[in-house]
């Protein structure tokens, strides 16, 4: 008889959700578990500290398995996704030697964009590359796409391999209304269709993008971008089943190109959400198959959380970045080159981009594990709430004309402005960090000379791509830092910040340090000190040192005494700021302390504020 095995947790008795939490209450003597451990995310719900078996008990997410619907799991049995590269170049010639380069350093999906339109440039484009195994993607100007279309289908048939391809043309109407706030001229159902009949030998080519990564870019919520996308997506299959295809067909040819931004278990999230969604709107048009209901997605990192200056942390935001997406089981990723924000990207950072991919395949193997996230308490209860308030999104645009109309309107731009201001305040405030930027700068580094004039465009358009009146926001949610320390950067004399020490070591320590990283966020020259016995000794080696701002750091009981007193021996020689919000600031705001640095200032226009002051 074979010996039972011992089960290590049967040793312990059970401990339910209540008593955990008065345990917890407990360490925090007596503090509301849920005021102090419970916070509201971004996308309209709360997160707990902690997650359980009982909270994943009702969900229906749980019961599928890879590959089969809703697809929450993922769409296929595998996670081997296709390794995406953006070609970048000046001419088609050089955009096909650099594509054939790239294929041989371990890429498998290939971007181009469509300078024109016509066979040659296509044959040009992809000579010498095997479109029966390598993923090709075109981007073009959405009145171009159907020539690109016939010209693509034409190049495939010829080379016998239009069975086997894999890719799509970014036909994207939406683009331009939501780009510039300008309604696209055409009939847009028509033009679908053609290229959709013009596909019919080529089923691996998708033609109708929802490119939500635009939505991304410009600083939308992870609810906004999944809501938008699915609205966008069920816009497309209402308006060509309406103009007479099956609803097959049609979703076939869907392709969401979506944006990964850098909270990482929420993106992950994201992707699973999308996929269940997606295949129960699909589903309410009857199609004849499940198989019509995966959806498709390209992933592409973030450029709206990347910076100019310590450029390289982008690296650290893309490659959590990415690794969310492949765990969600996307079908391909694209990483945006770290330098992208100030110049076009270079062979290194185009080289380190693909390595980061190539990282999690080849070194970490997340492309042999399916939905590792499954069952996760915690994932799966992000997904669910995700899922939740994308589907509030999602009905509201519906019940509003759908999403052509709330472009038109521009109600869906302005809902994402809102969101992308919140944003900027939010990192003006610190409330949401950019490491190296509003966070822990590196005040010694100079980036004007590294910046590169250019307005992005590789589509040979003639497009006025700076009238964005009515459109997405455009601006890096660093935008306004970065302007804040280019213009030090710029000016005669860069302004010099001298720290006062003096009094209460930990307290005196701790402000130096939290107001070095203030004024650094300007780019100003930053004087550190060990600390005075006297403020008079402290202003008068400031003012040695040339100083232009001098900070007072010390405790709150000592402030109402020091400051006073420093503040009268200064006498207007330098800005003169308080490091904290002490119970005596209305005290010395009435003799004329007037700045006070703390967690609760808006760090952005503080720093504004200065340079206007300061800067000559």
């Amino acid at each position: 008889m074979a010996e039972k095995k011992e089960r290590l947790f049967d040793q312990f008795p059970p401990i339910s959700t209540a008593e955990w939490k008065a345990k917890v209450e407990a360490d925090l003597k007596g503090v509301p578990f849920d005021k102090k451990l419970v916070w509201r995310t971004n996308e309209g719900f709360n997160l707990q500290p902690m997650y359980r078996a009982e909270d994943i008990a009702e969900f229906k997410t749980t019961d599928s398995k890879p590959g089969e619907y809703p697809y929450v799991r993922g769409t296929r049995t595998d996670n081997d996704w296709y390794a995406r590269q953006e070609i970048i170049a000046d001419t088609p010639a050089e955009a096909n030697e650099k594509a054939r380069d790239v294929l041989t350093k371990g890429i498998t999906s290939l971007g181009f964009s469509a300078y024109d339109a016509d066979n040659a440039t296509v044959a040009t484009l992809l000579d010498g590359i095997d479109t029966a195994k390598i993923e090709i993607n075109f981007k073009s100007c959405p009145k171009r796409a159907p020539q690109l279309v016939k010209a693509l289908v034409d190049y495939l048939v010829a080379n016998g391999t239009a069975s086997q391809f894999k890719g799509s043309v970014d036909f994207n109407p939406f683009r331009r209304p939501l780009k510039h706030g300008q309604p696209f001229q055409g009939d847009i159902a028509s033009m679908a269709k053609d290229m959709i009949e013009t596909a019919a030998c080529v089923p691996g080519l998708r033609v109708l993008a929802v490119d939500s990564d635009m939505l991304c870019n410009a600083g939308a919520y992870i609810y906004q971008e999944l809501g938008y996308a699915l609205t966008w997506g069920a816009e497309w299959l209402t308006m060509m089943t309406e103009a007479g295809m099956d609803v097959d067909t049609v979703a076939d040819r869907i392709k969401f190109n979506m944006g990964v931004s850098s909270n990482y278990f929420m993106e992950l999230a994201k992707f699973r959400a999308a996929r269940m969604l997606w295949a129960q709107i699909v589903k309410q048009y009857n199609p004849s198959s499940d198989d019509a209901c995966k959806m498709h997605v390209h992933a592409v990192t973030s450029r709206f959380n990347q910076t100019i200056y310590d450029a390289h942390v982008n690296l650290l935001r893309s490659q959590t970045e990415c690794m969310s997406a492949a765990l969600a089981g996307v079908d391909s990723i694209t990483v945006t080159p770290f330098d992208a924000p100030y110049k076009r990207p270079d062979d290194f950072s185009e080289r380190i981009a693909r390595n980061q991919q190539f990282l999690l395949k080849e070194e970490s193997h997340l492309d042999k594990v399916v939905d590792p996230a499954g069952g996760s308490y915690y994932v799966e209860t992000l997904t669910v709430a995700i899922a939740k308030e994308a589907w509030k999104l999602f009905l509201e645009v519906e019940d509003k004309g759908g999403f052509k109309a709330c472009v038109d309107n521009g109600s869906i731009q302005a809902a994402i402005t809102e969101s992308s201001n919140k944003r900027h305040n939010d990192v003006a405030r610190r409330k949401e960090i950019l490491l190296g930027t509003n966070q822990y700068p590196n005040i010694n580094e100079m980036a004007a000379d590294k910046i590169e004039t250019t307005d992005g465009c590789t589509c040979g358009c003639s497009h006025n791509h700076e009238d964005t009146t009515g459109g997405l926001p455009t601006t890096r949610a660093a935008s306004q830092f970065e302007a804040l320390r280019l213009a030090t950067e710029a000016a005669f004399n860069r302004p010099k910040v001298f720290m006062l020490t003096i009094g209460n070591l930990a307290m005196r320590l701790a402000r130096a340090q939290f107001s070095t990283n203030f004024f650094g966020c300007a780019g100003y020259e930053i004087i550190d000190n060990l600390g005075f016995d006297t403020v008079q000794q402290g202003i008068d080696a400031a003012l040695e040192k040339g100083a232009d701002i001098i900070v007072l750091c010390s405790s709150d009981d000592e402030y109402a005494t020091l400051a006073p007193e420093a503040f009268k021996y200064l006498d207007g020689r330098a800005e003169f700021v308080v490091a904290g919000a002490p119970a005596c600031s209305d005290d010395l705001r009435q003799i004329g302390i007037t700045e006070f640095v703390n967690v609760k200032s808006n760090v952005l226009d503080t720093l504004k504020a200065f340079n206007e002051r300061l800067l000559k």
